[in-house]
């Protein structure tokens, strides 16, 4: 069964989403590390509940970026847990060189609104303050850049009857919990292939087109 690394800096809860998915066998994988860049991460007790090892980690490099030690004792606790793949699951810090040549076109993250639109930190608000009729969630692969790997899956959401940027964010972030782990298990049936920025998939999971 594939192993997986999330890293996440916040509550957790796509985390915790991802967990239970594959607890129960949506995602054809196994969560063999949670590791955060802040000691005191909601995450490490999701963690915790699912019986997940986890490992807290601080950069020494200012916000945001990752220096080069932190980089390899990562990379170095996720091959420890023989992870395949890493997932972002709220993680604040963009990764380097080191971590996204390992694991080419294996690293994912979710992002609260329909990129290219309203990439970076508080895209929420973003759309909300914007007048969006319509945001969402996008899975992606990670590349060098913020948020403009290529597409793997997008999930449309209404801010019809919305009141604030707030309540819009509570919205999609129901969303996330069910595209990422439906993204995850048809990224790791295989069967797709890059094509530029475009990610080809050439066969639906069972029971999905």
């Amino acid at each position: 069964m594939t192993r997986i690394a999330v890293f996440a800096s916040g509550r957790g809860s796509n985390f915790e989403a991802l967990a239970a998915a594959a607890r129960e066998g949506r995602v054809p994988a196994r969560i063999a590390l949670l590791l955060s860049d802040r000691e005191d991460a909601g995450a490490l007790d999701v963690a915790a509940r699912f019986g997940i090892e986890a490992v807290a980690l601080k950069p020494a490099g200012r916000r945001g970026a990752l220096d080069a030690d932190w980089e390899a004792a990562c990379l170095a606790a996720c091959r420890r847990a023989g992870a395949e793949w890493i997932c972002l699951a709220g993680f604040m810090r963009i990764l380097g060189p080191s971590l996204l040549d390992a694991y080419r076109d294996r690293v994912v993250n979710i992002h609260p609104s329909l990129l290219p639109s309203f990439p970076g930190l508080d895209a929420q608000r973003q759309a909300w303050e914007h007048g969006v009729r319509v945001s969402g969630c996008t899975v992606h692969l990670v590349d060098a850049g913020v948020d403009t790997g290529p597409i793997v899956a997008q999930r449309a959401v209404s801010t019809e009857g919305v009141g604030s940027a707030d309540a819009l964010a509570a919205r999609i972030l129901e969303a996330e919990h069910a595209l990422y782990a439906e993204a995850l298990e048809r990224l790791l049936a295989g069967g797709w292939r890059r094509d530029g920025r475009r990610l080809v998939f050439t066969h639906s999971p069972e029971g999905r087109s």
